[in-house]
């Protein structure tokens, strides 16, 4: 016998079992309480895969934002490394200019000195002007407490009219790009006189 029949062999034998018959109700092989069963251990894995993909979802999120945290910074400090090798530029600037400007006094008549001076102290100042407009700081810590962050101690110095642990003198500028500091100032910090 043919398990298989075609519609046309169902028609010519005709319809032998119709919807009446009992004997063609499908039977459940999973009775009401197995189908409960189940139906619960689907809805506890909706409810595992839901909070799965929370879980995913906050942590592609995360990695999102620290992503573009990281974008961010490389774009503000990315010259870092540049501005430390133009902070040792500005620094032979401002020794040469304070060197011109002694040399450039009024008892002393020679004009070109006092031009060199002007020249000098107008580069200075541009480089300046340049720093402050990407972000690049000088500071100016005298007078202000000790920040092992920003400043590094070379000496100590007696207090004279300030407070232990104030900074009396600047040996070296430090400075700061976008608050970040690029280079430590090097400090001499006031100490009680003995």
């Amino acid at each position: 016998p043919c398990v298989f029949s075609t519609a046309a062999q169902q028609r010519s034998t005709g319809d032998e079992c119709g919807p009446e018959d009992p004997r063609d109700e499908p039977k459940h092989p999973l009775s009401d309480c197995a189908l409960e069963h189940k139906a619960i251990k689907l809805e506890e894995q909706v409810r595992d895969l839901t909070e799965r993909y929370r879980k995913a979802l906050a942590d592609s999120e995360n990695v999102r934002r620290r992503t573009q945290k990281f974008v961010e910074d490389a774009k503000l400090f990315g010259i870092q490394s540049f501005c430390r090798d133009l902070v040792e530029v500005a620094d032979i600037l401002e020794k040469t200019a304070e060197s011109a400007a002694e040399e450039a006094e009024p008892s002393n008549p020679n004009p070109t000195l006092k031009k060199i001076y002007e020249g000098l102290s107008l580069i200075e100042a541009k480089l300046q002007s340049v720093f402050a407009k990407h972000g690049l700081q000088k500071m100016n810590p005298v007078g202000g407490k000790y920040d092992p962050y920003d400043h590094e101690i070379v000496c100590h110095v007696p207090a004279e009219g300030m407070q232990p642990g104030t900074i009396a003198l600047v040996t070296q500028d430090g400075y700061k790009l976008h608050g970040r500091t690029i280079r430590h100032a090097l400090v001499g910090v006031a100490v009680e006189s003995q």
